[in-house]
């Protein structure tokens, strides 16, 4: 009762509806032996072995690729240092320890290898224990079977499996599997041990302990009546758990202006690429001017199918959208609140135990959480109610379940028609007739087009997840991250694993019940019983338990991919040569990519369900699976230390994620364990079942076990309240308070984030003051000092008396300074490759204050607040004078003296509407220095730097 997959075709004379039947039952359409097994291990070995050899030769010549965080991180972050020869790298990662490595790629990085150790660590123990104990059971009773002449001979690889085993020697299976569970929560204990330590010294780290956002909450669903500063701190007050009064800051109504960045942003990216692309030969420019369709959201044209002039078109677009966003801007205040906001406490210790005092409960129907970091909000979610909430999570579940389910139907098609082109020949003669005549070019096709459109697929389905749960409504995009990672595991265990091993069970049972009730006449009824559908399953999943035992080895192939660095190499290259990159795309190719842990986690889970489902079926996948584990361990650990950065720090909170997917996947493989028994055992299979019902229950409890032991802990800094009784705090300074800045620290990014410039390489200087039609010598990012007269020569602020060579606020970049070391302080960038600048320093962000003590950012990008026409003093937005209680503490009034003059300018460096046309002018008495004479550092304005 060997695997034998279909191998010939069906007769002519066979209806199309039969011969789509037999191949459905048939999908593999090739044999899988031993033979295979041995072909793909030393293939998956022979590439792999070459591709780190490639690595190998290449990383010395190549830092741009293979060490990105070694060039562009702080002193900090810095990983060691590594040398020019072919080995260099082996000791600073196999040397490095588990703290170290935590300091220099953040506590998300460390526990993604902390992961992957521990599933190397775990099929090392069960690949042992599993080939020790039933491949020996696995062989002999086969082997016997076979002499005695009930078994057929077959393939060495379907002796190690039970096919041919029943009766009480399934006993051996049911107390592996209590063997195996012991193990992998032993294993899960231990590092959630680990992992718990590494929060608690995350938690006490000088870096979160000094930011803002570790003794800040976030309150939403606030209802009307309390949507002030005012009724925050009204609500945190009901949880009575310390004395501290918050700063409170409700959230305010930005409107349109987060879609018209985005327009905005669009837009420019779109303008860089058209004159990159029209400008790459300066010399000598194409006949006709580039050419594009309007955008769909552009009102400005009714008629979306026409071509316009693309430099024309987007130029006018960008400045169209500046002037939107800087009359909107001026209208934002407090007045419309919204039902989210933040409250800050002075310490750490109150702000968590206030936190930990709101868990599930709802004071006055709202919801008090601890705050995460700025960058990881969604600020779009952040006003849904929760009514809106719940049904868009409900639609959100409906659709993927839609898309769960109903993928095994292209799946099927793909795995049928598309992998292999005779079979779609053999329905479709017309298809047949046009393959006889083009032989190879079918063949390549064959080869190329089902792992395309799989691939294809598989790329995108995490952004089409992400995209839902944003829709769903996730607050932030760690919680989005989790969601997709659980997403993604339900689609391929479901797809991937059951619908792909079961599919050609599933077939069969569909073809013997049709070919008993047509032909025999039997009752649909007794055509089940007679087809004995779990030992069919069970016969079907030890066929195909040697594909995956193909499969998870040519895993350590796309490990090997990895480590290479092939796509990223191959494609800058590429583009670089044939497709016109902009200095943008030069800049940002230079910087170090963001991991994608969500992607990888789910790989990982994926791997180790698979391992874990045929460990009884087939017990060398945990050998193959324990093999790719402890090569990829080293392979992450280097990309993670000196090529990958994590774009949002979550502080470690995937690790439930994992933990409950991996308990998951624990419990199928207990079901396979199950299924086989009810499947080969008679006399004593309630007997086997019954002592497995504990199994589920074990592990049910050893979760909530693990929550109850140590979620909190994690979570929370403290979890006691303030003793009763105790005297407040002294009264806080108003220069300690006025260093929160909650207002601006958590407040929407719409509102002070810097307006995207168009980059252009420095040799289209000259061309530039003839194709852009648009503002004249703005300051970068400003959203004033826009003309129509654009033919006359501007004279140059660096030399006097000489003309410009450019009538547009460009940023020229040099060839010599495409490259992200020049541009990491920069939010734009640094977003993008390491969150908010963790990775390289501390980053200045025009209009918003830092969570550390220092004066006025140095940035270029804060001259900004000047008056336009480049006078000495500061400008203000035009609805802030109207809104005194709304957008300020200090009046800006010019009848106040020099003292309540300084200290409202080291107010106003929040500047949270600088972009805002300016209104009136306030010219300093004195010529401020940023150190005051008692040598500390204060905030200054002066004109002309």
């Amino acid at each position: 009762m060997v695997l034998d997959l279909a191998g010939a075709l069906l007769p002519r004379e066979e209806s199309t509806s039969d011969k789509f039947l037999e191949l459905m039952r048939d999908p593999f359409g090739q044999k899988l032996v031993s033979n295979a097994i041995l072909v793909a291990l030393y293939t998956s070995l022979g590439v792999s072995f070459g591709i780190f050899c490639l690595f190998c030769i290449l990383r010395p010549f190549n830092a741009v690729v293979y060490a990105p965080r070694l060039r562009h991180a702080d002193e900090k972050h810095r990983p060691p240092p590594i040398g020019k020869t072919l080995w260099a790298w082996w000791n600073p990662i196999m040397k490095t320890k588990e703290d170290f490595v935590c300091e220099k790629i953040g506590l998300d990085g460390t526990i993604f290898l902390r992961f992957t150790r521990m599933c190397r660590n775990i099929f090392l123990v069960l690949g042992v224990a599993g080939c020790a104990i039933l491949i020996p059971v696995n062989v002999v009773k086969s082997k016997q079977l076979q002499e005695e002449g009930n078994f057929a001979q077959g393939e060495v690889i379907f002796l190690m499996t039970p096919l041919s085993l029943s009766g009480d020697i399934y006993w051996v299976f049911v107390a592996v599997a209590y063997l195996f569970d012991f193990v992998i929560c032993g294993f899960l204990w231990w590092n959630y041990r680990a992992v718990h330590r590494l929060r608690r010294k995350y938690l006490d780290s000088p870096e979160y302990q000094n930011s803002l956002h570790s003794r800040t909450l976030m309150v939403t669903d606030i209802p009307r009546s309390l949507r002030s500063d005012q009724g925050l701190v009204e609500i945190t007050d009901t949880l009575r758990t310390t004395p501290e009064v918050p700063r409170a800051s409700i959230g305010r109504n930005v409107k349109d202006i987060p879609d018209l960045i985005e327009e905005h942003e669009t837009a420019v990216i779109a303008l860089e690429g058209v004159l990159s692309k029209y400008l790459k030969n300066p010399n000598k420019l194409p006949a006709e001017r580039p050419m594009c369709k309007p955008s769909k959201k552009d009102p400005e044209y009714t008629n979306k199918d026409e071509k316009v002039d693309a430099i024309d078109y987007l130029t006018a677009r960008i400045q169209r959208l500046e002037t939107q966003i800087k009359d909107i801007r001026e209208t934002v205040d407090k007045r419309d609140a919204m039902p989210y906001g933040f409250a800050s406490y002075e310490t750490l210790e109150s702000a968590h135990s206030v936190a930990f005092s709101a868990k599930n409960k709802h004071p006055k129907g709202t919801t008090v959480r601890l705050a995460p970091r700025p960058n990881d909000l969604i600020w779009k979610n952040l006003p849904l109610d929760p009514k809106t909430r719940r049904w868009r999570r409900f639609i959100n579940n409906l659709w993927i379940a839609l898309l769960t389910a109903g993928y095994f139907i292209p799946n099927a098609l793909i795995a049928v028609f598309l992998a292999k082109l005779n079979n779609l020949a053999f329905i479709w003669p017309s298809f047949g007739t046009l393959m006889e005549k083009n032989p190879n070019f079918w063949a390549v096709v064959q080869g190329i087009a089902a792992p395309a459109v799989t691939s294809a697929f598989y790329y995108f389905l995490p952004i089409i997840f992400r995209r839902l749960s944003i829709k769903a409504g996730d607050l932030t995009k760690t919680s989005r991250e989790r969601h997709v990672i659980h997403q993604l595991y339900s689609f391929f265990v479901f797809n991937n694993l059951f619908v792909f091993s079961l599919f050609a069970a599933g077939f069969s049972f569909i073809a013997a019940i049709i070919k008993a009730t047509k032909e025999d006449g039997k009752s649909f009824m007794q055509a089940v019983d007679d087809y004995h559908l779990f030992k069919q399953i069970m016969i079907a999943l030890c066929n195909v338990s040697p594909f995956w035992v193909i499969w998870l080895l040519q895993r350590n192939l796309g490990a090997a991919i990895d480590l290479a660095q092939v796509v990223n190499l191959a494609w800058g290259s590429f583009s670089r040569k044939f497709l016109n990159p902009t200095p943008r795309q030069l800049i940002q190719r230079t910087a170090p990519p963001p991991f994608d842990y969500t992607s990888y986690y789910n790989y990982f889970l994926f791997y180790s369900t698979v391992a874990l489902c045929f460990a009884a079926l087939q017990p060398i996948t945990l050998v193959v699976t324990a093999f790719y584990f402890s090569i990829d361990v080293w392979m992450k650990k280097y990309l993670l230390m000196y090529v990958f950065c994590t774009k949002t720090e979550s502080g470690g909170l995937f690790w439930r994620v994992l933990f409950n997917r991996f308990l998951v996947g624990t419990f199928i493989s207990n079901l396979m364990v199950a299924l086989m028994v009810g499947a080969r055992v008679d006399a004593s299979r309630w007997s086997m079942l019954g002592v497995m019902v504990p199994l589920p229950l074990l592990l049910l409890g050893f979760k909530f076990y693990c929550k109850n032991t140590f979620d909190n802990s994690m979570r929370y800094y403290t979890k006691g309240e303030t003793a009763k009784g105790s005297e407040a705090p002294p009264p806080i300074s108003k220069e300690s308070r006025r260093r929160d800045r909650v207002a601006v620290r958590f407040g929407h990014p719409a509102l002070y984030q810097k307006l995207t410039v168009p980059m252009v390489h420095e040799k289209s200087r000259h061309l530039l003051g003839e194709l852009y039609r648009g503002r004249l010598d703005g300051d970068i990012g400003t959203t004033a000092g826009y003309s129509d007269v654009y033919s006359m020569k501007r004279m140059s602020k660096e030399n006097p008396g000489k003309t410009t060579g450019v009538t547009a606020p460009f940023e020229f970049i040099a060839e010599s300074n495409m490259d992200f070391e020049n541009f990491k302080d920069r939010p734009e960038f640094s977003d993008e490759h390491g969150g908010e600048g963790s990775v390289y320093g501390h980053v200045s962000r025009p209009g918003t204050p830092m969570d550390s003590e220092r004066g006025r950012s140095s940035s270029r990008d804060s001259e900004r607040t000047y008056s336009a026409d480049g006078g000495d003093g500061v400008t203000y937005p035009k609805g802030y004078h109207s809104t005194p209680s709304a957008l300020r503490e200090y009046s800006p009034s010019p009848s106040m003296d020099g003292g309540q003059r300084e200290q409202y300018q080291l107010r106003d460096e929040t500047a949270l509407l600088h972009e805002a046309a300016p209104m009136g002018r306030m010219t300093p008495t004195r010529e401020y220095t940023p150190y005051s004479s008692d040598g500390d550092r204060q905030d200054y304005f002066r004109g002309g730097r």
